[in-house]
C-alpha cells in the first residue's frame, strides 16, 4: 500500500511563510500527480495546488503569486512553499497523490493532514 506523510504545518503570523512537504512511499509504479488540498472549519475542501507528470502545475486563484508547488521525483516528494500568509489560509492541508501501484490500479491516496494556522 501507499503512504503519504506530511510535515511542516504550524502557527505563523500574517505575512509569514511555511513550507509543507509530503513524501509518498510504498509499492509505487508511477505517480501521475501530487498536490495539496485544504479545508477550513465550516468550509468545503478545496484544491490548493497540484503538479502533474509532464511538468504542469495548477493553483487556486486565492494562492497564485503567494504559493509555489514543487516536487522531487527521485524522492516521490512534493513541497508547498507558502509565502505572504493570510488568516484566511488557516486550514488543514492534506497531501494527495494519484498513484499507479505495482499490480494495482490507479487511485488517489491521501495524507493525514497538517494544520496551518495564520494568526497574530
Amino acid at each position: 500500500q501507499v503512504q503519504l506523510v506530511e510535515s511542516g504545518g504550524g502557527l505563523v503570523q500574517p505575512g509569514g511563510s511555511l513550507r509543507l512537504s509530503c513524501a509518498a512511499s510504498g509499492s509505487i509504479f508511477s505517480i501521475n500527480a501530487m498536490g495539496w488540498y485544504r479545508q477550513a472549519p465550516g468550509q468545503q475542501r478545496e484544491l490548493v495546488a497540484v503538479t502533474i507528470s509532464g511538468g504542469s502545475t495548477n493553483y487556486a486563484d486565492s494562492v497564485k503569486g503567494r504559493f509555489t508547488i514543487s516536487n522531487d521525483n527521485a524522492k516521490n516528494t512534493v513541497y508547498l512553499q507558502m509565502n505572504s500568509l493570510k488568516p484566511e489560509d488557516t486550514a488543514v492541508y492534506s497531501c494527495y497523490a494519484d498513484v499507479r501501484g505495482w499490480h494495482a490500479p490507479r487511485r488517489d491516496y491521501w495524507g493525514q493532514g497538517t494544520q496551518v494556522t495564520v494568526s497574530s
